[in-house]
């Protein structure tokens, strides 16, 4: 895809960052389970929540552009 203007170089920036956030979303239980200590369980924990709500904010710029709601691989992840 050739991204020969900004609009389209931050719709391809906002995908990236959503398959991101969901693969953090995906992690953050398994990592939480495999914690030993209670403080890390309810760090994981927490930055669930927070991810969760990113999430949403993502899922709610998408709509307002106009444009589906899905990500991209995030090869960072």
């Amino acid at each position: 895809m050739s991204l020969d203007s900004l609009e389209k170089l931050f719709i391809e920036e906002l995908k990236d960052v959503y398959n991101a956030e969901k693969q953090i979303l995906r992690a953050l239980p398994r990592m939480a389970k495999a914690a030993e200590s209670s403080e890390l369980q309810q760090a994981f924990t927490k930055h669930l929540k927070e991810t969760e709500g990113q999430v949403r904010r993502l899922e709610q710029v998408f709509r307002e552009l106009g444009q589906s709601v899905r990500g991209k691989t995030c090869k960072g992840m």
